[in-house]
């Protein structure tokens, strides 16, 4: 059986391995939502970044793509996910079931926020766009993850409204 791995934020456009094959795939039950505290990555612990996680949230539903590990590659791949991922363990690794346009169901790894982890957390818009508009972390300035993760959405056709109105604000507090 084939590894497969979720992407619905970063791992959109920097997997960090080269698939064999991905596939747009909807996971149901769970949002993406600027939900964590970035102090690693994407801002520190004095000026903590916000990144995305997997929220669950009954009759939610989160599109992304499914990316299909090489065979020979699934322990290398595994192992860098998790130390990339599991940095502070504010995200937990599970198997989820995706479905794909196509009806095609999908078993993939995927990392999910902790809710009871320090991270976890849930702001409104502003405070969400007044953070990543000036956080900047060990891979680099907030906002890169906010317009690479929203620009590949937009590639793929995948809606995000709450990203879009980010997007916006963001560059408007950018701006002045």
């Amino acid at each position: 059986m084939a590894l497969w791995v979720f992407g619905y934020g970063s791992l959109l456009w920097d997997p960090g391995f080269t698939p064999v094959r991905q596939v747009k795939a909807r996971l149901h039950d769970y949002h993406r939502s600027f939900c964590m505290l970035s102090i690693h990555h994407r801002g520190t612990v004095d000026d903590p970044g916000l990144v995305l996680a997997l929220d669950r949230q009954a009759g939610g539903q989160c599109t992304g793509v499914a990316f299909e590990v090489a065979p020979d590659q699934e322990v290398a791949v595994v192992a860098y996910l998790r130390d990339r991922e599991l940095i502070s363990s504010a995200y937990y690794e599970d198997t989820v079931t995706l479905q794909t346009d196509q009806g095609e169901t999908i078993s993939a790894l995927a990392y999910i926020i902790n809710r009871d982890h320090v991270q976890y957390c849930q702001f409104d818009l502003e405070r969400q766009a007044q953070m990543i508009a000036h956080a900047i972390g060990g891979r680099g300035p907030n906002t890169d993850y906010l317009f690479n993760t929203a620009a590949h959405l937009d590639a793929l056709g995948i809606r995000d409204d709450d990203m879009a109105l980010l997007v916006q604000r963001v560059r408007a507090l950018r701006a002045t």
